[in-house]
């Protein structure tokens, strides 16, 4: 849509900046951007770093659903009630930066600005997916596979770039809670993952791409069609799953 004095809409460059309507907000560690039960009365654009989104049933027990990296909404519920409230908890993992959109102006832009809406279902229809596969993958996968994808699914390996990632420092009660198991399993599965050379970790973790071959992909033995390396790393992995 062309703008008042003839400038088209620039998504990107509205995502980047406050403006009517909306405004940056740094974060430190451990810092919300909502809590659940608030007022559910804007929506959150993070700009960098990682946070996550955490529930809390009626008996205080608290689950982490989702990891969000740059890139990602939150907060969507907003969009549902005028008086609607906040159906989880965001908090900052890494210190972060964010933009804060007030219900009132999301609901302007997407109705104004189709470049705009069709990003906003997009990241809505890839959430939708996403959360999908993550029930079916705690239906039916080990927690030790459900661990892999978690690692990957933070390291955002499917996007260009190195065979090596790094994913900020987070706790193993954090990746227990996402999994649905206990710490002292998971403590036990990234141990072996680095035994098996499918992780790195000192201050951050490491993500190697043999992890993206085993969880990802269909590695037969005697495929000669994949590479050899992720071949290999199946043939471990699958030796300590048995």
């Amino acid at each position: 849509m062309i703008q008042p004095g003839g400038l088209e809409f620039d998504t990107a460059a509205y995502l980047a900046h406050a403006g009517l309507g909306r405004r940056i907000v740094q974060l430190e560690p451990k810092q919300r951007l909502f809590s659940q039960g608030d007022p559910a009365d804007s929506i959150f654009y993070l700009q960098d770093g990682r946070a996550k989104i955490t529930v809390v049933s009626q008996t205080g027990k608290e689950a982490t659903v989702t990891i969000l990296t740059p890139g990602d909404f939150a907060g969507e519920e907003s969009l549902t009630a005028n008086h609607g409230l906040r159906l989880a908890t965001a908090t900052a993992i890494t210190a972060c930066s964010a933009l804060k959109i007030s219900r009132e102006e999301i609901i302007r832009v997407m109705h104004e600005e189709h470049e705009f809406s069709d990003l906003f279902l997009k990241f809505l229809l890839a959430r939708s997916m996403r959360n999908w596969a993550n029930l079916v993958d705690q239906l039916f996968n080990s927690s030790e596979k459900r661990l892999a994808r978690i690692l990957l699914l933070m390291a955002e390996f499917g996007k260009p770039g190195e065979s090596k990632r790094y994913i900020p420092k987070i706790s193993q009660e954090t990746l227990a809670e996402m999994i649905g198991t206990t710490r002292s399993r998971v403590s036990f599965f990234m141990n072996r993952f680095r035994k098996l050379g499918f992780i790195d970790y000192t201050d951050h973790i490491q993500v190697h791409e043999s992890l993206l071959n085993v969880v990802l992909h269909d590695l037969l033995p005697g495929d000669a069609s994949k590479d050899a390396s992720g071949l290999e790393a199946r043939q471990k992995l699958e030796k300590y799953l048995d």
